[in-house]
């Protein structure tokens, strides 16, 4: 720490380290030096895109968030509709009962209230009903959002996976592992692909 200033390390920056080190050092083994280079350069540029890869999970899971709350909002309102409707149901229910009741020269007053109970009633369920298609149509975004979400953390975690087989094979000089970490990485990287496809 110097002049008041801290330094935060991400997480893959000690590998990315390690390996300009060794290349620093030439540790040259049988191709160890180009071996190096290679697992430096491809640990560097997957560290990258898993960091976009991971801020395009964050941002998937915080679109799902917002359209389940979207969701749920909508819901109410339609239910708040519902509770009218059968508001209205009852007032018509009572003014049916009334038209029964009552006598003959008060019989056309009621039965202009049961008709305008009934177009009110209309009214009301073509809004509820309109509701509870965005409310639908929010809970299928919000789905659609999780889901990319986890393509996004799939592809994420193949590509930590592949710095750390990177480390290891940089540590063990072992060829295979180095194939290892490209086809993880590549398996990664597909995955990604997947999720901006919307797949």
């Amino acid at each position: 720490m110097s002049g008041g200033h801290f330094h935060v390390h991400g997480p893959h920056d000690h590998e990315l380290e390690h390996a300009a080190q060794h290349a620093a050092e030439g540790h040259h083994g049988v191709g160890g030096g180009s071996m190096t280079n290679q697992i430096a350069l491809f640990t560097a540029v997957v560290a990258t895109v898993g960091a976009i890869f991971a801020y395009m999970g964050g941002a998937t899971q915080a679109n799902a968030g917002l359209y389940k709350n979207n969701a749920a909002i909508k819901k109410t309102e339609a239910s708040n509709q519902w509770n009218y409707y059968q508001s209205k149901s009852s007032k018509q229910n009572l003014a049916e009962l009334a038209l029964v009741l009552v006598a003959e020269d008060r019989k056309p007053a009621y039965q202009k209230e049961i008709e305008r109970y009934k177009l009110e009633k209309a009214e009301i369920k073509l809004a509820a009903d309109k509701l509870e298609a965005e409310a639908t149509d929010w809970d299928r975004k919000s789905e659609d959002q999780m889901h990319l979400h986890h393509r996004w953390a799939q592809a994420t975690t193949a590509l930590q996976v592949s710095i750390a087989l990177a480390a290891i094979a940089l540590l063990t000089r072992k060829k295979w592992l180095e194939w290892g970490m490209f086809g993880v990485g590549a398996i990664g990287a597909g995955i990604g692909v997947l999720a901006m496809l919307h797949i």
